[in-house]
């Protein structure tokens, strides 16, 4: 049987949401376990949401080091629970050098995913960095 919604759906408004801290703690890279994690993208809680793309910048003028980062689906319950959350993608960034004069270069996972009412983008690292990544969401609330 044909599914009965055959129109494509946009997003209502656009969302942008990002990491409320650098991230620079290292998860232990099999569940999010505790709280070294940042949660980047929360969708509506009624209607869900879409991400496009998940961006990443190191600090600006600061140094940081060599890193795998990893971006989450979560399913908005708790994360100490394995089967609450998967790895959707992981991506290494590179140590990075801090200039009063240069640019960082960023970095982007592509995501275009929609996700269920509640459901959560969380990023992790895999190496401490003193300094620390930011990720932003770029997407939209349905």
């Amino acid at each position: 049987m044909a599914a009965s919604n055959t129109d494509p759906i946009f997003s209502r408004t656009a969302d942008i949401q990002f990491s409320s801290s650098y991230i620079t703690e290292v998860s232990s890279g099999t569940t999010l376990g505790s709280t070294v994690y940042a949660t980047i993208f929360t969708s509506d809680a009624t209607n869900g949401g879409f991400v496009s793309k998940v961006r990443l910048r190191a600090v600006p003028q600061l140094t940081t080091s060599a890193t795998v980062f990893r971006l989450w689906i979560n399913n908005g319950s708790a994360t100490t629970s394995s089967s609450n959350s998967a790895v959707y993608d992981e991506l290494s960034l590179p140590a990075t050098t801090g200039s009063s004069n240069a640019a960082t270069a960023n970095y982007e996972i592509p995501v275009n995913i929609a996700l269920p009412p509640g459901y959560k983008l969380i990023g992790t690292i895999g190496s401490s960095s003193t300094n620390g990544w930011q990720a932003t969401a770029i997407g939209g609330k349905y």
